[in-house]
Formats: C-alpha cells, sequence, structure tokens
C-alpha cells in the first residue's frame, strides 16, 4: 500500500485506478502520432511497416518454437505452438519476399486485431453499467470492429486507400482513447482511497 497526498493509505485498485489513465492516454497520443506519420509519408511507412512486421512474424515464431520444445506443456499445446511457428516463420518470409505481400498481411492483421480488441471493449462496455465512459467504450469498439472489417473485407487498389484508411482510422481510435483517458482520470478520483 502506498500513502496519497492526503495520508490515507491508497489499495491496489485506487492506485491502478489513479493510474490507468495515464497508459490510455499515452496509447491515444502515440496512435494520433502513428497516423499522421502514415498520412505524410504513407510510402516509406508502410515499406518500414512491412518489414518490422516481417520481424515481429520471425521473433514471434522463434518464441513459439522454444514454447512447443522447451516448457512441460501437454502433447496437444506443444503441437499448437509447433504450427503456430512454422505459420508466423512462413508470414515473415513473404514479408520480405514482396512488400506489397508484407502490406497486404499488415492490413489483414491490423483488421483481425482491430475486431478482436473492438469486440473485447463493446462487450465489456455493454455488459457492465459501472464501466467509465461507458457511452464512448461502446462507441469505441464499434468504430474498431468497422475499421477492422474495412481491412479485411474492402479489396483495396490502391495502396494509397489503404494508407488513408489506416491512418484516419489511427487518428480516430487515437482520439477517442485520449477522450476515455481523461473520463477515466475523472471517475478514478471516486474510487474510495481504502479499496
Amino acid at each position: 500500500m502506498t500513502t496519497s497526498k492526503t495520508g490515507v493509505y491508497e489499495g491496489p485498485v485506487h492506485a491502478l485506478a489513479r493510474s490507468a489513465w495515464q497508459s490510455i492516454l499515452v496509447t491515444g497520443l502515440l496512435s494520433v502520432v502513428l497516423g499522421i506519420l502514415v498520412l505524410v509519408w504513407p510510402g516509406p511507412t508502410l515499406v518500414v511497416a512491412g518489414v518490422l512486421f516481417g520481424i515481429y512474424l520471425v521473433v514471434s515464431g522463434v518464441f513459439q518454437l522454444i514454447a512447443a520444445f522447451g516448457m512441460h506443456i501437454s502433447t496437444w499445446m506443444r503441437v499448437l505452438s509447433f504450427i503456430t511457428a512454422i505459420l508466423s516463420f512462413i508470414l515473415g518470409f513473404f514479408c520480405f519476399r514482396n512488400e506489397f505481400q508484407a502490406i497486404g498481411l499488415l492490413a489483414l492483421w491490423i483488421g483481425i486485431t482491430w475486431i478482436f480488441r473492438g469486440t473485447a471493449i463493446l462487450v465489456a462496455a455493454m455488459s457492465d453499467a459501472a464501466v467509465p465512459g461507458r457511452g464512448w467504450q461502446i462507441l469505441f469498439g464499434i468504430l474498431l470492429i468497422v475499421g477492422g472489417g474495412l481491412l479485411i473485407i474492402e479489396p483495396f487498389r490502391s495502396i494509397t486507400a489503404l494508407v488513408v484508411v489506416v491512418g484516419c482510422w489511427l487518428i480516430v481510435i487515437g482520439i477517442f482513447e485520449v477522450i476515455s483517458a481523461f473520463q477515466v482520470k475523472r471517475t478514478a478520483r471516486e474510487v474510495p482511497a481504502g479499496v
């Protein structure tokens, strides 16, 4: 337990509630900055993002392979880790082979990630009326799902369209995260200090 400014001991929930808004704010600001960079330097940004995504997949594959053979896990988890590692290696090498394949895989990855994250946020906000900024969270979840669906379903005919959509969505998502951060900060003040 830590001591607050008023001399009252803070519990872990209170300390978490007081500091959570800062991480949400940083994430939102980084998202806005990344969106602006993508819009300002579309060509180099996409090539670098594709290469970084390839590196991420290869490194992820290495760790999955280590997990498959190095840990004491069940046989089916070992097989699943091994298959995931092989798929990560294959997709990572595709990213290095052709920048357009890397960009396509990156778009698919972003789309799937946004759909999962949006669904999690939407379900959490709709299932608990006490969630701070519930309306914003529901809208944020819906925007993530729609943006992810557009990246997966809509076949982009040009790289420029992909850059504009991803850049705009990153900026919009970042703005909503910044708004959510300040709502969490405001709601955190109401958390009792002894919790």
